[in-house]
């Protein structure tokens, strides 16, 4: 029983310098209502293992002996982080603490379902990526962020319909190519966007949050009372495919029709700014927002008309959900700008007047790495779930014969 009170303890320390930052053990100790002498053995151990650090802070102000600061390990400690997008791969090394501390990039060509070409591309970053770190540095996990369903617990994508993936073991094919001897935990885009704007980003604070991330089309991810909506089978919060012009409504790539991302996602704005059926990808998205910024008539009637049925569908989650705060990402984040005018025109018209008093509307702090560091996140799991055993067993691949890092 003392064991499981100390793992859980570690975890919770850990935890709090992961997610915070560079934290004091007196605020430790009052975050986690524990006394100072608890707090030190604590830090004492996860010192001893590399995974915090402790330095005295510079000005505190006060008289007396100031606390010491505790800082993640983000030089001893990391995790491989992917995100597909359908425009392009990113891999990243970050560290714990969440420093992005490398990265490498590709463009992923639109040319169907891909699965080869991504896990190759991918685990070459990765393997790169983890030959480059530091000597005595440790891999402790590898998370992967893709824009399709996600099946729990084994990465297999069942459905990508902006690729064309259907049941693809990605998670599987990526683990194997890698050759680290670590799974590869997959999360849909907009659920970990979601997670790491709560966590990092504009939500923090937030434990009622609904997260939006456009890409060719539109994801969604919900947290209520500071857990992640994720249906019956780990598919749910498909917020894109919410219903919202059913009897005109433009053809969608799930094979319906009037879904939000038909009326809100890449092709319906640059149809409704007369751009070529041919052009796509953010640039082009970007090209539409600049000249309706620069005053082009054209272009700022398709944001208008964009905006618009944005906000009908931004007006429903809200009245289902009541969150504190609704955060824009992906390619969202480029337009809403243009058009958070019509969305708060729509809230102002539809929501329930109790529900819109106190909801914020903001764009992803995170930027374009949100959807990566929810990845990254994925991976520092099972670290944080247990940091010393989870370190254990990364010195027992390294004596089966699998790179330590």
């Amino acid at each position: 029983m003392q064991e499981e009170i100390r793992r859980r303890n570690l975890s919770r320390l850990l935890r709090h310098v992961h997610l915070a930052g560079p934290v004091s053990r007196a605020v430790l100790g009052e975050r986690m209502g524990l006394n100072r002498s608890t707090i030190g053995a604590l830090t004492a151990e996860l010192a001893a293992a590399g995974l915090v650090g402790e330095e005295a802070p510079t000005d505190t102000g006060r008289a007396g002996r100031p606390s010491l600061l505790v800082r993640p390990g983000s030089t001893r400690v990391y995790v491989l982080a992917f995100d597909v997008a359908v425009d392009w791969l990113v891999a990243a090394r970050v560290g714990l603490g969440g420093t992005i501390l490398e990265r490498r990039w590709a463009p992923r060509p639109r040319a169907g379902a891909d699965l080869e070409r991504v896990v190759d591309v991918l685990a070459g970053f990765g393997r790169r990526l983890h030959e480059t770190a530091p000597a005595g540095s440790v891999c402790v996990g590898v998370g992967a962020s893709y824009c399709g369903m996600i099946r729990p617990g084994d990465g297999m994508v069942r459905f990508g319909p902006d690729m064309g993936w259907v049941d693809q073991a990605f998670g599987a094919e990526l683990s194997r190519l890698l050759g680290l001897g670590l799974p590869v935990r997959v999360g849909n885009e907009a659920h970990l966007g979601a997670l790491a704007e709560q966590q990092r980003g504009a939500g923090v604070g937030f434990q009622n949050l609904i997260y939006l991330h456009g890409d060719v089309g539109v994801g969604g991810g919900i947290i209520v009372g500071d857990k992640l909506l994720d249906g019956d089978g780990g598919y749910g919060c498909e917020l894109g495919h919410m219903v919202v012009n059913p009897y005109d409504g433009r053809p969608c790539g799930c094979g319906s029709q009037g879904c939000l991302e038909a009326e809100v996602g890449e092709r319906a704005l640059l149809d409704a700014a007369r751009r070529p059926a041919g052009l796509a990808g953010r640039d082009a998205l970007r090209a539409v927002v600049d000249d309706a910024d620069r005053g082009d008539p054209v272009a700022r009637a398709a944001l208008h008309h964009i905006g618009d049925w944005l906000g009908i569908g931004v007006a429903n989650l809200i009245n289902l959900f009541n969150p504190g705060i609704v955060v824009f990402g992906g390619m969202l984040r480029d337009v809403y700008p243009g058009t958070a005018q019509q969305v708060r025109a729509r809230i102002a018209r539809h929501v329930l007047p109790v529900a819109k008093e106190r909801v914020r509307l903001r764009i992803a702090a995170l930027g374009d790495d949100s959807t990566l560091v929810g990845a990254a996140e994925l991976g520092f799991s099972a670290l944080l779930a247990d940091p010393l055993g989870a370190l254990k067993r990364a010195a027992a691949r390294a004596t089966a014969g699998f790179p330590p890092g």
